[in-house]
């Protein structure tokens, strides 16, 4: 006869199991959270960028549009650094999940380098 009781032993295992599962869910949902922001970063900066091309802010048309122009450019700088140092923060985000996952004894991480795809950094845009 099999017994389907479970031992005390099984019951911690299952428990570690468990507490394992969560903590790998909680590195990968906080570099996923990370990602995720510099997405939206990345979408603002390409808004402003449309709008810095448009033919209204051209910068040789002097007085406003130069004014508009030195603005936008600004405030894309300001978001670039703001995108820089998110993924600053995704990439220590994405050493800890690599860390946690050594540390349970997951030595492979080429599927974490292919799906948590870090973009590279930005650089400023130069004023004319």
């Amino acid at each position: 006869m099999i017994s389907t009781k479970k031992t005390a032993q099984d019951i911690l295992q299952e428990e570690l199991l468990r507490e394992r599962i969560a903590v790998l869910t909680r590195a990968s949902d906080r570099l996923a959270e990370a990602l995720e922001s510099l997405k939206v970063i990345d979408t603002a900066i390409g808004e402003e960028m449309a709008l810095l091309k448009a033919p209204e802010n051209d910068p040789a048309e002097g007085g406003p549009a130069h004014r508009r122009h030195r603005k936008l450019v600004s405030d894309i700088n300001e978001k670039i650094e703001q995108f820089n140092s998110a993924r600053e923060y995704a990439e220590i985000r994405k050493y800890y999940l690599i860390v946690t996952r050594e540390a349970l004894g997951l030595r492979r991480h080429q599927r974490i380098e292919e799906f948590y795809r870090i973009p590279p950094k930005k650089r400023r845009l130069v004023d004319r």
